[in-house]
């Protein structure tokens, strides 16, 4: 028999999934990561050329284990042993078919909310790969934008900053503190309302809590 807290999440999320598709995007809902994954894979065919972005979300639910299992061709900045190679990857991923993110937030009304820092996430989101697939946890949901970005600034963000070594006030207070600092993952701010290109954004709810 189904919670009331995974009751409250597929009605919240069908609430979502309507907006999103307002807004040019289309909306899936699993209950959860392992039905996730599987709708993931479900959508990519084999041979596609897959990239994608810094996430916990991708690697706790097990689907960057998966991807290695499959006839794809990843394109894997991690791999990269100069400055030079990364660069010439991040173009790759630019090209690719599919490239799979998390979101930092995401509003009721649909909109995507990610703060990054090198900016080679939000910039593959907006243009570039042929189709995003997004795995976000129910914990990303907030009411509207401005709680959206209170979110990312003080709940994603400084365990990241941890999580990356980052020399920040974030990574010592646990709080925001619209930092300048050389080392900051706060640069690039990316509100998504619309896609210009119908079911390009491919959003992934997930009934459980996953990533930061």
């Amino acid at each position: 028999m189904a919670t009331p807290k995974a009751i409250f999440y597929e009605n919240q999320a069908a609430t979502i999934i309507k907006n999103l598709e307002k807004r040019n995007m289309e909306g899936y809902y699993c209950p959860d990561g392992a039905s996730a994954v599987q709708t993931a894979l479900s959508l990519m065919p084999e041979h596609s050329v897959i990239s994608w972005g810094g996430s916990m979300t991708l690697n706790e639910t097990g689907l960057m284990e998966q991807l290695q299992k499959r006839d794809y061709t990843l394109i894997d900045r991690m791999t990269a042993s100069t400055p030079e190679e990364r660069r010439e990857l991040y173009a790759k991923a630019t090209l690719a078919d599919y490239y799979l993110m998390s979101t930092n937030a995401i509003t009721l009304d649909g909109q995507l909310v990610n703060i990054d820092g090198a900016g080679n996430r939000v910039a593959c989101l907006i243009h570039g790969p042929e189709n995003v697939i997004i795995l976000a946890g129910m914990n990303k949901v907030c009411p509207d934008v401005e709680s959206a970005i209170r979110r990312v600034k003080n709940c994603a963000t400084p365990p990241n900053t941890v999580r990356l070594n980052c020399k920040t006030p974030c990574a010592v207070t646990g709080i925001c503190g619209d930092c300048l600092s050389p080392e900051t993952i706060c640069c690039q701010e990316v509100i998504t309302r619309y896609s210009r290109i119908k079911g390009r954004i491919k959003v992934i709810l997930i009934g459980e809590e996953y990533g930061y």
